[in-house]
């Protein structure tokens, strides 16, 4: 888990304790937004890139509104409380 004093906490609490999350591929959500960035450690999620700094897929919100690289997911998974499950839709 990683420090108090680590410099990717910013607050996120407010919005992410207890966030449902999904694993998937990226997906812009209109032609007009091609890209957004990691919850915590900004890296950029696009849908495609050669670039290895650059995220293709990763934890969203149901909702697609925040996403979460790997590593900050693992980092922060305890301490955030982030609960993950296989879907996006609510199962009913």
């Amino acid at each position: 888990m990683a420090a108090d004093t680590d410099w990717r906490l910013q607050g996120q609490e407010r919005y992410l304790k207890g966030a449902v999350v999904v694993y998937r591929k990226y997906r812009r959500p209109s032609e007009s937004w091609d890209h957004d960035h990691c919850e915590f450690c900004l890296s950029k999620f696009t849908e495609e890139s050669s670039d290895p700094n650059v995220q293709t897929e990763g934890y969203a919100t149901r909702d697609d509104d925040r996403w979460i690289c790997s590593k900050c997911f693992t980092d922060f998974k305890e301490r955030f409380a982030l609960i993950t499950c296989d879907t996006t839709d609510d199962g009913g």
